[in-house]
C-alpha cells in the first residue's frame, strides 16, 4: 500500500505563496501519477492538478491555472504543488493522491490518499 503524507499548509495572506509537499512511502512513487485535490467547507472535492509519473504531463483546473505549478522529484519520492497569488477562495483542505501510471495515471482512479493539509488564505 502506497502511503502519502502532505505537508506545507498554513495561514497566508492574499497574494502570498505556499508550497505543498506530498511524500510517498511503502511503494515506488515513480510508478504513480500524483493528483492534487482540495475541499472547502460545504463544497465538493475539486481536482486541481495532476502530474504524470515521469513528470512530462500536467494538467490544471481553470480555477488555479497560471497561479499553481505542479512538479515532482522521484528521487525524493515527493510531489509538490507551488501555489502563488493565493486568494481567499483557495482556502480548503488540500489532498494529494496517487493513481498507477499503468492504469491511466492522471486519467485513472486515485486509490491512495494523504491525510490532507489545511490552507487558509486570509488577511
Amino acid at each position: 500500500q502506497l502511503h502519502l503524507v502532505e505537508s506545507g499548509g498554513g495561514l497566508v495572506q492574499p497574494g502570498g505563496s505556499l508550497r505543498l509537499s506530498c511524500t510517498g512511502s511503502g511503494y515506488i512513487v515513480d510508478h504513480y501519477a500524483i493528483g492534487w485535490f482540495r475541499q472547502a467547507p460545504g463544497k465538493e472535492r475539486e481536482r486541481i492538478s495532476c502530474i504524470s509519473s515521469g513528470g512530462g504531463d500536467t494538467d490544471y483546473a481553470a480555477s488555479v491555472k497560471g497561479r499553481f505549478t505542479v512538479s515532482r522529484d522521484n528521487d525524493r519520492n515527493t510531489g509538490y504543488l507551488q501555489m502563488n497569488n493565493l486568494k481567499p477562495e483557495d482556502t480548503a483542505v488540500y489532498y494529494c493522491a496517487a493513481s498507477p501510471e499503468r492504469l491511466k495515471g492522471c486519467g485513472g482512479s486515485f486509490g491512495s490518499w494523504g491525510q490532507g493539509t489545511q490552507v487558509t488564505v486570509s488577511s
